[in-house]
């Protein structure tokens, strides 16, 4: 009798499920990418999920003494579930973050963003500043802070431009006199697009620049607004 005969039904389905639950999540990324971003990520967690259910049954049938001359096979249908698993884990131990996508260095007064309503779109999530969203933020983000540099305004500003393209952003919109840059992030996986303003100001200290990010899509950023000020913080030549 050979081994692919004897295989059990259930083992092969094993195989198939895990093929299939692999297949879904560049499916769901470039359903998010081609703009229904909602199903595309309904899609890509459950994806996730099921992968992680799999690898769970796939571990039960693995201990049962009925399936003991097919552990090996499990084992290696298995693998094709371990993907979506680890994305799994990756997502539920990135960190407990706020229900908001808008962040800011100042939290008292809040650039206020100029071009990016045209570039937004309709269904792109308010600019409205929200007093529950900034109390959020002070909660969990205490880091962000108003950056100070002894740099002229006019070579602070020349710098904040440099450090946004090399950040990959790109920059529609800026004007001196203001002090207002204006650009968007793409992500790079799911390109989600995000848009930032970068105000500048001086005072005694020298120049004070501040930067607002704040997601076009979603509820929660998971942390990735606070993430890109950060970046930018600690790009920004001194």
């Amino acid at each position: 009798m050979s081994t692919h005969q004897s295989t059990p039904g259930l083992v092969n389905w094993v195989g198939y499920l895990a093929i299939t639950l692999l297949v879904t999540l560049p499916l769901a990324v470039l359903t998010v990418r081609s703009g229904a971003w909602q199903q595309g990520l309904l899609v890509y967690a459950i994806s996730c999920l099921g992968a992680a259910v799999l690898l769970l049954l796939v571990a039960l049938l693995m201990a049962l003494p009925k399936f003991a001359p097919w552990r090996g096979a499990l084992a290696k249908r298995a693998i094709f579930a371990l993907p979506g698993a680890l994305l799994l884990l990756s997502m539920l131990g990135g960190g407990n973050y706020p229900a908001i996508h808008d962040i800011s260095t100042d939290t008292e007064d809040p650039p206020v963003f100029v071009a990016a309503p045209k570039q937004r779109g309709d269904g792109s999530n308010s600019l409205d500043i929200e007093p529950a969203t900034l109390e959020a933020q002070k909660a969990a983000y205490t880091d962000l802070d108003t950056l100070v540099t002894p740099a002229s305004i006019e070579d602070a500003f020349i710098r904040a431009k440099e450090t946004s393209l090399a950040l990959g952003w790109d920059i529609y919109h800026e004007d001196l006199s203001a002090g207002i840059i204006e650009a968007v992030d793409t992500t790079r996986i799911m390109g989600f697009q995000d848009d930032v303003v970068i105000r500048l100001r001086t005072n005694a200290d020298g120049t004070l620049i501040d930067l607002r990010s704040v997601s076009r899509v979603g509820v929660s950023d998971l942390g990735a607004n606070a993430a890109r000020i950060r970046r930018f913080v600690e790009a920004f030549p001194g």
